[in-house]
C-alpha cells in the first residue's frame, strides 16, 4: 500500500460533514439512484422478489427527483423473473451474485458456469467473491486468474468483485486485492457479501477507493466502488457518499461508479424524505 494513504483519513472527513435539511434531503433523492437493492437470503422465493421489483419501480419519481434505484439484486435462479418483472423500465439493473457466493469455495469451472447462467438468463452485472483463502494463504496469482476468467464469462455484463473486506482485515492486504481485482479486469470493486462481520467499514472503505484512485491514476481507468453490508441508517449512506466524493472526486457520483448495496436502506431514506 501507498505510504502517503493516511489510515484514519476518513475520520476528519466524517466529522465535517454538516449539512442543512434541505441539503440532506437533496442527497438522500440521490443516494436512492446508487441502490442495489438486494435480497440474499434462504428464504427468498417468487412472490418475495415479486415484491422486491415492486419496490424498485415505485422508486422512479422524476417528477419528485428520484430517478429510481440502480439495479435490484438477487440470486442467479430468479433473474429471469426479474428480467419479467423490469421489462418496461430498462433504467433498472439487474445483478446477480455468482461463482459460489458468498464463500467462493467451489471449483472455478463450475463458478464460472454459474455466471455464465445468470449472464444468459438477463443479469447486467454479476457480484462474484474472491477467493479469500487463497489470497490470505498467498496464492495471489490464483485470485488475479480468477477475477479475469469471471471478467471473461460476463461477455457485456459488469463485474462488481467482491473482497469480504471483514475476512482480511489487514489494510495492505485489502489494497492489494483492489489492486488485483482492478488489474484483472473489475469493473467494481465492493467491500462485502454482507453475510459476515464486520461487513461494510468506512476503513477499510477508505483504502478501497483510494486504491481505485491510484489505479485510476496510471492506467486512465476509472473504476466504480461498492459498499456492502449492513449499511441501514440513511446517515451513514452519506458518510459513504462523502468519502466517494473526497477521494474521487464528484465525478464517481453517479450509479454508473458508485453503489450501495442494501436492503432496508431505501425505506428508511423515503421515511426521511417524506418528513
Amino acid at each position: 500500500m501507498k505510504k502517503d494513504i493516511v489510515l484514519d483519513g476518513w475520520k476528519q472527513v466524517v466529522e465535517n460533514i454538516q449539512l442543512s435539511s434541505e441539503e440532506k434531503v437533496r442527497l438522500y433523492k440521490e443516494i436512492i439512484s446508487f441502490i442495489d437493492l438486494t435480497t440474499l437470503e434462504g428464504t427468498d422465493n417468487e412472490e418475495k422478489i415479486h415484491k422486491l421489483c415492486e419496490k424498485a419501480l415505485s422508486t422512479v419519481k422524476p417528477e419528485e427527483g428520484i430517478a429510481g434505484v440502480a439495479a435490484v439484486c438477487v440470486y442467479p435462479i430468479f433473474v429471469s423473473q426479474v428480467v419479467r418483472e423490469l421489462q418496461h423500465n430498462r433504467s433498472i439493473g439487474i445483478a446477480s451474485v455468482a461463482g459460489a457466493f458468498p464463500s467462493g469455495q467451489s471449483p472455478l469451472f463450475l463458478r464460472l458456469e454459474e455466471v455464465t447462467y445468470a449472464v444468459r438468463e438477463g443479469a447486467t452485472e454479476i457480484d462474484m467473491v474472491i477467493s479469500r483463502g487463497k489470497l490470505l494463504s498467498g496464492d495471489k496469482d490464483f485470485v488475479y486468474h480468477e477475477v479475469l476468467e469471471h471478467k471473461k464469462a460476463c461477455k457485456s455484463a459488469h463485474l462488481k468483485v467482491i473482497l469480504e473486506t471483514g475476512e482480511l482485515k489487514d489494510f495492505d492486504l485489502i489494497y492489494e486485492a483492489s489492486m488485483i481485482s482492478m488489474k484483472a479486469g473489475g469493473d467494481f470493486i465492493k467491500t462485502s457479501t454482507g453475510k459476515i462481520q464486520p461487513a461494510a467499514t468506512l476503513d477499510a472503505s477508505w483504502i478501497m477507493l483510494h486504491a481505485i484512485k491510484d489505479y485510476y491514476q496510471e492506467t486512465g481507468r476509472k473504476v466504480g466502488f461498492k459498499a456492502a453490508g449492513g449499511i441501514s441508517e440513511p446517515d451513514v449512506a452519506i458518510q459513504y457518499y462523502m468519502l466517494v466524493k473526497h477521494v474521487l472526486g464528484e465525478e464517481w457520483l453517479t450509479p454508473s461508479l458508485f453503489r450501495i448495496g442494501a436492503s432496508r436502506l431505501l425505506d428508511h431514506l423515503l421515511m426521511k424524505i417524506n418528513g
